[in-house]
């Protein structure tokens, strides 16, 4: 089976911790949660280098954060999501400094993708990737300029997939990002399997919770985690993820660790479009409903993960379900998705639950019973249900 490949990375990740867990000690593990992100009623979900003129539309779908500004931040931009109130991530820059005191600017950024082979030039080709140690240097810069905010650092595919060619004399090198992650305090990469034009990738949607799970890895659990999702054809000429694809990458990222979720709508195919979500009135209520949920959701998501206290059995063991659990104001949440496209039905056993009890099943208007502590469910491809108990 193709799916579910997180044991293949796992030990390498756990032998690349030990050459960063040093330097990383010393980290405060709530280093990035400051001004908004601090709010236990935030979180993040952002799109990717749109125009802040559309920043109240996003709203309305449940975007609460802006990450990059095309050729800015300029004093127009910065304007713009001021007056809609819309917190941004964007490069320290000169206008970027001189507004060092706006609270609408939420934290400072990297170039993007600096693991990937870098432009030498229209036609020129491409060189290797910046090395890690400059984007360490750089942070440093951005922290001495200003250590109020948190940087941000968004990686490339490689993050989760060994063989992505597009890191040129770095491919298959994954030793390099442990080292890129020392320059950032919030790290976040994309991948975007559903209209990915590599076989090997093609469909495999669990490649968001394996570069997910390979970030808490490397992180040691002391940086913040983010993730890109997909949303439209991006450069397919034919294919775009469905609404179920992506609520089902959403899942699988928070499952894996992800606190927080960056949308790219951009599309170049079959036509360009910076804000393709916006003209897909099927995509864009889907992402809304996924949104306002998570918002909903926040101060649960936003807590403490509970490791230990759930056990999950697939009736199929190909096909694993990864699941995660939370405790908030009295009430237990279960989170669960399957991580394959086959179905399968689940036992959940949870540790610190007696007699019989309602399991709330929140967004489709059904319930079911749990017997001290265990309950089963059905699961389709690439299926999430999420769980409440009172």
């Amino acid at each position: 089976m193709k799916s579910y490949r997180f044991v293949l990375g796992m030990i390498t990740a756990v032998l690349m911790i030990a050459s960063v867990q040093g330097s990383q000690e010393a980290e405060s593990s709530n280093a990035w949660r400051v001004g908004r992100f601090a709010e236990k009623d935030f979180f993040p979900i952002a799109v990717w280098l749109q125009n802040p003129a559309n920043a109240p539309r996003y709203q309305a779908a449940g975007i609460n954060l802006y990450v990059g500004l095309w050729r800015g931040p300029t004093g127009e931009q910065l304007r713009a999501l001021r007056e809609a109130d819309m917190p941004v991530i964007c490069h320290q820059n000169a206008v970027g400094l001189a507004n060092r005191d706006d609270p609408i600017i939420a934290a400072w950024m990297h170039g993007d993708e600096p693991d990937n082979a870098q432009s030498l030039g229209e036609g020129k080709g491409y060189g290797p990737p910046i090395p890690p140690a400059k984007i360490v240097e750089d942070y440093q810069r951005l922290r001495a300029a200003d250590p109020s905010r948190p940087v941000f650092l968004n990686l490339g595919q490689g993050v989760a997939w060994d063989n992505w060619h597009g890191r040129g004399v770095r491919t298959n090198h994954p030793e390099d990002y442990p080292q890129y992650i020392q320059g950032c305090d919030i790290v976040s990469f994309d991948i975007y399997p559903a209209t990915h034009s590599s076989p090997q990738v093609a469909g495999q949607l669990d490649y968001v919770a394996r570069g997910v799970s390979r970030l808490v890895e490397w992180t040691g659990g002391r940086k913040g985690v983010w993730n890109c999702i997909e949303c439209t054809q991006i450069n397919h000429p034919t294919r775009k993820p469905t609404p179920h694809q992506v609520r089902s990458e959403v899942w699988m990222a928070l499952v894996h660790g992800s606190q927080g979720l960056i949308y790219f709508v951009h599309e170049w195919q079959p036509r360009f479009n910076e804000a393709a979500l916006l003209a897909d009135a099927e995509m864009l209520e889907a992402v809304t409903r996924i949104n306002r949920r998570i918002g909903q959701l926040a101060p649960v998501l936003n807590g403490p993960t509970i490791s230990d206290g759930i056990q999950v059995i697939s009736s199929r063991p190909e096909v694993p379900i990864a699941a995660m659990m939370k405790r908030h104001e009295g009430k237990t949440y279960v989170f669960a998705v399957t991580m394959c496209d086959e179905a399968a039905s689940a036992e959940f056993r949870i540790d610190g639950l007696t007699g019989l009890r309602t399991v709330i099943v929140l967004d489709e208007n059904r319930t079911l019973a749990s017997t001290d502590g265990v309950f089963t469910d059905d699961f389709a491809p690439w299926d999430v249900h999420l769980y409440e108990i009172p």
